[in-house]
């Protein structure tokens, strides 16, 4: 819309543009005024732009463009003092301008930007038309940008199908190849199972004709023998007779007499093999000794007596771990609530192993210590010590059982000493042959 107030013919001072300065037009006006800019003296500058008076046309143009586009709206004086220099610049457009035809073949944002800063009837309507001119450019523009963009993607969506259409050709034919490849080879696989299972075969068949002269050779061997031990009896045995029979013909005895003699004689010979058979040691208790009586040096029933220990002394321990291989199996938990309850249960497993590990190697007994694994999320992480073995029971197996499985274990007659004040374990293991000694016992010989 255009307004006009005052003023008179030709006068654009009144006008009043109803919408915001297309960027086009405002850049050539921003262009126009850094141009004119530096043929203004610093008096003749507004003060907002004195600062931007050493600055290059160009580098005006970009820093103080806002600044220079507000100015030239709001001050005549300035706009009019860059007017003059645009009509000094520009004599043959500004000359068309005021005569109120601007030349058909110059830029509408030539003329537009040249109308806005000189202000001369009509020159709304130019600054409208060069933006709607400016707008339908771009949009040509874009338009063509946009055809061309689409004629490219046209070109490139047809070369992806064929590049996809080759490529699927291609791999289409490699899969030909790769199937009638694996049906080559599942016919080989095939024929050599085949085969497999027919050598399989074959080597069964051969094993058991092999294993069936075996066992009759075998045969035939125990049977040779046994001919051959009964054949060998007969010899000796006629050889035995004829002896018999030359004895009896030198000593010129009777029939019955060499009876006699041959039987003495096989009744020898059979107390020497029985003898032999049971190795049977010769006699070393003499019938003096079987007399009850006290020999020098010996000590008596009373004696023994006085000296017996107590159940509760820790020489107990002693005696019995010094018995040739003794087996020392210890109830870990047991122990240690016993001793020191106080402690967390990693710390009475450490201090108990490092005591045992102290014991066995002053006693060169083999020391085990069983501790109850039933209740334990996951395994312990321990190192066992020197010269004792450390084991865990199994999720379900108390250490109890434990005890007792290894107690069943040992050979009847290997010393074995299982220290705990469970009582059930210890009458257990007694029934098993093993020697119950209390936790107290084993604590106070540790310490």
């Amino acid at each position: 819309m255009v307004e006009t107030a005052g003023g008179g013919p030709g006068d654009g001072t009144a006008e009043v543009l109803d919408r915001p300065l297309p960027d086009g037009v405002r850049r050539r006006v921003v262009q126009i005024v850094s141009d004119a800019f530096g043929g203004l003296t610093l008096t003749e500058l507004p003060a907002q732009l004195r600062q931007y008076a050493r600055f290059t046309p160009s580098r005006r143009a970009k820093f103080a463009g806002n600044a220079m586009a507000a100015a030239l709206e709001t001050d005549p004086l300035f706009r009019q003092r860059i007017g003059e220099k645009l009509r000094e610049a520009q004599p043959e457009l500004a000359g068309a301008l005021e005569s109120g035809s601007p030349p058909p073949a110059a830029d509408p944002l030539d003329v537009a930007a040249a109308a806005y800063v000189l202000r001369q009837g009509g020159w709304v309507k130019l600054v409208t038309a060069a933006g709607e001119e400016a707008q339908r450019a771009d949009a040509e523009r874009a338009d063509e940008e946009s055809r061309a963009e689409l004629e490219r993607l046209r070109a490139e969506l047809a070369e992806a199908r064929d590049h996809t259409r080759a490529e699927a050709e291609r791999l289409r034919a490699e899969l030909e190849s790769v199937k009638k490849e694996a049906e080559s080879l599942h016919r080989k696989l095939r024929s050599a199972v085949s085969d497999v299972r027919r050598g399989e075969a074959a080597l069964r068949k051969a094993q058991a004709e092999m294993d069936a002269v075996r066992a009759e050779a075998q045969l035939r061997a125990s049977a040779a023998e046994s001919e051959s031990r009964r054949l060998k009896a007969r010899l000796g045995e006629a050889e035995a007779a004829l002896e018999a029979t030359r004895r009896a013909a030198r000593e010129g005895r009777s029939v019955e007499d060499m009876r006699v003699r041959l039987l003495l004689d096989t009744l020898l010979d059979a107390t020497q093999g029985l003898r032999r058979e049971l190795a049977l040691p010769p006699v070393s208790v003499r019938p003096a000794e079987t007399v009850d009586a006290v020999e020098p040096g010996r000590m008596t029933p009373k004696d023994i007596a006085a000296r017996a220990l107590s159940e509760n002394d820790p020489a107990i321990l002693d005696q019995l771990l010094a018995l040739p291989q003794a087996h020392l199996v210890v109830d870990g938990y047991n122990v240690t609530k016993t001793g020191y309850p106080q402690m967390p249960l990693e710390k009475q497993r450490l201090r108990l192993l490092g005591q045992l590990s102290a014991l066995a190697a002053q006693t060169g007994a083999e020391v085990t210590c069983v501790f109850d694994g039933a209740e334990l999320a996951a395994p312990v992480l321990l190192a066992p010590p020197r010269g004792v073995r450390v084991l865990f029971s199994k999720p379900g197996v108390t250490a109890d059982e434990l005890i007792r499985q290894l107690v069943r274990a040992e050979p009847p007659g290997r010393p074995v000493i299982v220290a705990s004040t469970d009582r059930e374990v210890a009458d257990g293991i007694a029934r098993a042959g093993a020697r119950p000694v209390a936790s107290a016992v084993l604590l106070k010989r540790l310490s």
